[in-house]
């Protein structure tokens, strides 16, 4: 064990004076970067040791198991006696107040927690007229209802859903779960907070126990988690409990987890006279990187202040770089990191952040053709992840109608009442021949039959958009492979002139329309949708990066197995590259970032739309721009940020302006790199004139006389009026003046 100086040391004076303070409640603010965890453990072993505090009466609570486990390690090395303490996620100690007061909370001592799988399950059988995708939905929205504590009969329960039945599932699922006499997740926190706010004795009872109660992470938590806190601490009746928590508003970032910023920003008044001390010295990042992490958070006005102080000096510039497309910027991310290698820098010193998931199918493809290890962090490979192997599935079929693996994975999926032993029954009626011959010859059930039906129906409708009718059992084609029936891997159009191979028309249907019809006309797009509201939106990001990737081939049968093939190869790449060394580049969304750091960081996608997107405003829109300023300051050495002129979304390419967030960093602070577009630097965030933001570069247009466009560029008039050039997709360039025109400029959503 460490003598107390010793191990008081090691702090700078705002971080002792944190472990020190006593009294009255106390708000660490502790900055990115500023050592919060070192604090919060010396401080539990120094109230042990110099304070003597009992370690059974300090409670410590944080969010995950593994933060959980590091304070309890940290701790106990400073003081053995903090063994004793308990060190505990929030919902490890609702488990075991549970399990200790199960009566009073009207379940079984020896209950069991539920999953959201289990969720989905237990309410099909409580509400039988829901469907998986309807109760997996609902399962959702009574997690979020419990996260705010509100029960089936609250008045609150409309701001979860406006769904006037909401209140009678949520109901019948409670009845079915306390007849179980298990719990869901969210009962881990609403349910002790219910048992001590209508359980005075009891309440007391903990008042006496926990004399120290510190959250850790506190921007995270969420209402229930609040509610639990305050009855723990027995603000209302001067329990005399001291309360400590620690966290940083600016990095408040899971509000569609339920975390609530509002808990942080309000500690003061919710906690009267609470002392507020910040941890502002950065040990991990340079001044000017922090400098650009700064000038962008103070653009909020939610949050309480500080700024931050590099312990390490100054270091390199970071590095704004516009690129024309992302193609452009994959490639140029991977350039970079292999002369860095050539250099001698590890690939395990890079990371590569972006805003979604589906954006790391770019990076991926450059990656394996340059023999670059990568791991994903938080999330599977593109093409390992469900919904894409569901919407490949149906791609690979219509390619090859022989494909039982492809079969069998969305024959039922959704679920069309084809269960194994009529899919066995068509599988063998097909054999040899196609399967959807024998779809077509089989004898089944009724509701199978139906369903069997609609899917061949399906199968015929994609076909024919390939410029088909649907082939005659036994033929060639319908025996053809996608491996089978490409000639190497041969290029996309985008490629073929350089090739020297003739491109297809330019008027000719890309494939990308066929992958978006397939993904939507099979069901595979609400099915994904309607899975949850969170993984829903990823999933169906994930499927739309698979339509734009297929916006280089045209719609043809060729186009189609070209399209495949490429895929295979990546995939075959992806097999070679998995014994790739642990020495890889790390590729991680920016929400899975936090609580991390790298050497070398590249935050891509930074284009309005991308990062943020246009539907984020007021405290959405705050919380985005918090999860930059969590971005930037992962990176302790280099900073590097990329944006694209032109992206391909929603199946073919768009104009894209530079995200605003770029604006807000300030000149001086960033090299910039390319070609930097007339729009960036012009106009400071919030001063742009109305009518030029409204008609943006990129943005789309519908025109009574000429059809659908996009503005592919502005100026100004000699008498200064805003002049817009839009590109139709019927031909031509037409210029507008929308100060007196807007009237036949319809902007399309």
């Amino acid at each position: 064990m460490q003598e107390a100086a010793d191990y008081l040391a090691a702090l700078n004076p705002s971080q002792l004076a944190a472990v020190k303070h006593d009294g009255s409640s106390l708000l660490i603010l502790a900055g990115a970067g500023s050592g919060k965890t070192r604090v919060i453990t010396t401080k539990i072993a120094y109230l042990i040791k110099e304070k003597h505090i009992d370690p059974y009466a300090v409670l410590a609570v944080t969010f995950t198991k593994k933060a959980a486990n590091e304070m309890k390690e940290r701790a106990v090395a400073l003081e053995p006696r903090a063994e004793y303490a308990q060190i505990r996620t929030f919902h490890s100690w609702g488990a075991y107040f549970l399990r200790a007061h199960a009566e009073a909370a009207g379940i079984s001592k020896n209950f069991t927690v539920y999953d959201d799988d289990d969720m989905v399950t237990l309410l099909g059988k409580a509400v039988p007229s829901l469907s998986r995708q309807q109760a997996a939905l609902a399962a959702h929205k009574i997690s979020l209802a419990k996260d705010y504590c509100c029960t089936p009969d609250s008045e609150r329960l409309c701001t979860i859903s406006d769904d006037p039945q909401f209140a009678d599932i949520y109901a019948a699922y409670e009845k079915r779960l306390r007849e179980t006499g298990n719990v869901d997740f969210g009962d881990l926190i609403m349910l002790p907070y219910l048992v001590l706010r209508d359980n005075g004795a009891l309440r007391h009872a903990m008042h006496l126990r926990y004399r120290v109660i510190m959250v850790d992470e506190y921007q995270d938590s969420n209402v229930a988690q609040y509610l639990l806190l305050q009855q723990l601490a027995g603000v209302e009746e001067s329990s005399g409990t001291y309360v400590c928590v620690v966290g940083d508003d600016d990095q408040s970032i899971y509000r569609f987890r339920g975390a609530e910023v509002q808990n942080i920003l309000n500690f003061q008044n919710q906690f009267p006279g609470t002392d507020v001390i910040r941890l502002e010295m950065n040990y991990r990042s340079t001044s000017e990187i922090l400098a650009c992490a700064d000038s962008v958070v103070r653009h909020n006005g939610g949050r309480l202040g500080k700024t931050l102080v590099a312990a390490r000096g100054k270091g390199k510039l970071p590095t704004l770089v516009f690129l024309p497309t992302q193609d452009d910027e994959t490639q140029f991310c991977a350039e970079i990191i292999a002369q860095a290698y050539q250099n001698g820098t590890p690939y395990s010193e890079w990371a590569i952040l972006y805003r979604t998931n589906a954006q790391s199918l770019g990076f991926e493809t450059e990656f394996l053709h340059r023999k670059i290890p990568y791991t994903i962090v938080g999330s599977l490979k593109f093409y390992e992840r469900e919904e894409i192997k569901d919407a490949l599935a149906w791609i690979s079929f219509v390619a090859n109608p022989r494909d039982e693996v492809a079969f069998r994975r969305i024959v039922n999926k959704p679920v069309r009442g084809i269960g194994a032993v009529s899919q066995d029954k068509v599988v063998a009626a097909g054999a040899g021949v196609s399967l959807l011959a024998g779809c077509r010859n089989v004898k089944l059930s009724k509701k199978a039959q139906e369903g069997i039906q609609a899917f061949c129906a399906l199968a015929e409708e994609f076909t024919a958009m390939l410029g088909e009718s649907v082939p005659a059992a036994g033929t060639a084609v319908a025996e053809t492979s996608a491996a089978d029936g490409a000639t190497g891997n041969a290029a996309p159009e985008e490629y073929a002139a350089a090739a020297g191979n003739p491109a297809p028309a330019a008027s000719g249907a890309k494939l990308a329309e066929f992958v978006e019809a397939v993904i939507r006309k099979s069901g595979l797009e609400e099915f994904h949708k309607s899975q949850d509201d969170v993984s829903g939106t990823q999933k169906l990001s994930n499927l739309q990066e698979l339509v734009n990737s297929a916006v280089l081939y045209p719609c043809t049968r060729q186009g189609l197995l070209d399209f495949l093939d490429h895929i295979q190869l990546d995939r075959t790449l992806e097999t070679e590259d998995s014994a790739a060394p642990r020495d890889s580049v790390t590729l991680i969304t920016l929400h899975n970032t936090k609580g991390l750091e790298f050497p070398r960081v590249i935050i891509t996608g930074m284009e309005s739309g991308i990062f943020p997107r246009d539907d984020k405003t007021g405290g959405e829109l705050e919380e985005e721009r918090r999860l930059f300023y969590v971005g930037i300051t992962r990176a302790k050495n280099e900073l590097y940020l990329t944006s694209c002129g032109l992206r391909r979304l929603y199946g073919r390419t768009n104009f894209m302006q530079p995200s605003p967030f770029l604006a807000e960093i300030g000149a001086g602070r960033l090299r910039v790199l390319g070609q930097k577009p007339s729009s960036f630097g012009s106009e400071r965030a919030g001063d742009e004139d109305p009518l030029a933001r409204r008609y943006r570069k990129g943005t789309g247009i519908y025109h009574d006389d000429y059809g659908h466009g996009q503005v592919i560029g502005t100026e100004t008039s000699p008498d200064g009026e805003l002049v817009i050039r839009v590109s139709f997709e019927s031909g031509g360039i037409k210029k507008f003046l929308p100060k007196y025109q807007e009237k036949s400029l319809m902007i399309e959503d």
